[in-house]
């Protein structure tokens, strides 16, 4: 096949598409979900697993580090429940993260979130969080979301993430349009993490969101 009047062999082909494709969507959040979704690139690919680990068979301890940002424009309390958490490798972890809405009308906000080192957010596996879909909150209204998360003890074999014993999960939500249409569509943030809440107090297993380059 030919790009510019060039030949191109297919992995610097399949490079250059995914370069491109990748650039594009960064600047849209829905196209963004849409191609992690069909390519699990990202996070979006996702396995079924125990919320309850062996502790005899648990790795080294690992800090946990929470951190939580409102871009300008959003009258939102937003913050982690707690900073940080001393857990360890391969242990399922439940923490939360509180959201208030302080003004006087109902809101609509989109979050996205990070993790680093990069290296180690390969083997940072979480569940389903409040991410990268609009969220509404009412005047006033409060939402407490869980995530539970776990790294995974295959971190220990990685040349570059295998020393890491800090990690910080980040999350940041965006002011989105408020209108009366915008917020028919969107999910009300806390049924939402009430609804979880309720199905992870009586779950055996869960589904945690893993990065496409550490499936196997």
């Amino acid at each position: 096949m030919k790009i510019f009047g060039q030949n191109l062999p297919p992995l610097a082909l399949s490079g250059a598409i995914l370069a491109v494709m990748t650039t594009a969507v960064v600047y849209s959040p829905t196209l963004y979900e849409m191609f992690c979704a069909a390519t699990g690139y990202g996070g979006t690919v996702s396995v079924n697993r125990p919320l309850k680990a062996d502790l005899n068979e648990a790795g080294p301890p690992v800090t946990v580090r929470f951190d939580a940002n409102i871009s300008p424009g959003l009258p939102w309390d937003f913050r982690p429940a707690q900073r940080e958490v001393r857990t360890r490798i391969g242990l399922p972890t439940t923490v939360y993260y509180h959201a208030t809405n302080t003004s006087g009308e109902t809101l609509v906000g989109r979050a996205t979130f990070n993790v680093t080192p990069e290296s180690a957010g390969y083997f940072f596996n979480k569940t389903e969080c409040f991410c990268f879909v609009e969220q509404k909150l009412a005047p006033g209204e409060s939402a407490e979301m869980p995530i539970v998360f776990f790294v995974d003890p295959e971190m220990l074999d990685d040349t570059d993430a295998k020393n890491i014993r800090t990690i910080t999960l980040s999350y940041t939500f965006f002011r989105q349009t408020s209108d009366e249409e915008a917020i028919a569509a969107a999910r009300p943030l806390r049924e939402g993490s009430e609804r979880q809440k309720q199905d992870l107090a009586t779950a055996e297993s869960a589904d945690f969101s893993i990065r496409a380059p550490h499936v196997r």
